[in-house]
């Protein structure tokens, strides 16, 4: 039992392999996608269908502008008693038509594609508005700079999200504004050190990955403390090694 007891504190003590926590930071799209043909087809249809059945079914805004229209009628054919239509509304169904009407022709859309979509300046938020972008960050591992997840290593005490909590903020400062999504690391990427500095008390790494959703798009405050990209599911094979893509991909959803 003495020499079983001895092990297991041993065990403990040693820790071959080293934890990090890295946040997956998205950025949601901020504009729906363009739709493809078949979708403009279907859509057309719908709307098809949609205008056969409000034939059959009047809103209760055209009821009212019927119900006007008729009202009209017979003012004009002095069949309409004037004292019937004292205290209400002055303003008719058809005024309110021509002020949203006025609205529409004086509403621009923003456009798709900015500044940032031009000169493909991937460190702006400002770019790709139909599609996620994620947080990547530039970190010294051993002798080689690689574009990571936002990572650092796991420290007694913490719970692995809230060492990915501290990996964000690290990077980002406190002032960001982020929602994580679980207690429990959407995968893990596992590597081993290269022989000459691989030990039997270090053996490698193991990286826990959690996600989370930017809340507020203005990080004037929170301008990240190292080399950053915002890029997209299509653009991280640009930055990522493969076995790194690879587990990131397997949790990673570009809706």
């Amino acid at each position: 039992a003495a020499r079983c007891a001895r092990w297991v504190c041993t065990a403990a003590e040693r820790r071959p392999w080293r934890l990090f926590g890295a946040m997956c930071l998205l950025r949601l799209p901020r504009v729906t996608q363009e739709m493809e043909k078949e979708e403009e087809e279907v859509a057309a249809l719908m709307a098809q269908v949609r205008g056969e059945q409000e034939k059959s079914c009047y809103s209760d805004h055209e009821i009212r502008k019927l119900e006007e229209e008729e009202q009209l009628k017979k003012r004009k054919e002095s069949l309409y008693d004037d004292d019937e239509g004292s205290g209400k509304t002055l303003i008719m169904a058809q005024d309110l038509e021509d002020k949203w009407e006025q609205k529409l022709l004086q509403f621009k859309a923003a456009p798709r594609i900015t500044d940032a979509d031009k000169n493909n300046n991937r460190t702006s938020l400002d770019r790709k508005l139909d599609s996620n972008l994620m947080l990547l960050v530039k970190q010294k591992i051993g002798n080689q700079e690689l574009w990571l997840l936002p990572q650092v290593e796991w420290q007694p005490g913490e719970t692995l999200r809230s060492t990915a909590e501290r990996a964000m903020a690290t990077f980002l400062g406190d002032h960001v504004q982020a929602k994580i999504l679980g207690n429990a690391p959407y995968g893990i990427y596992k590597y081993k050190f290269p022989k000459a500095i691989r030990t039997e008390d270090n053996v490698g790494a193991k990286v826990f990955f959690f996600k989370a959703f930017l809340q507020s798009s203005d990080l004037s405050r929170a301008e990240p403390k190292a080399d950053h990209l915002w890029v997209t599911k299509n653009e991280l094979g640009d930055y990522l090694k493969s076995e790194y893509l690879k587990k990131v991909n397997r949790f990673l959803l570009d809706l």
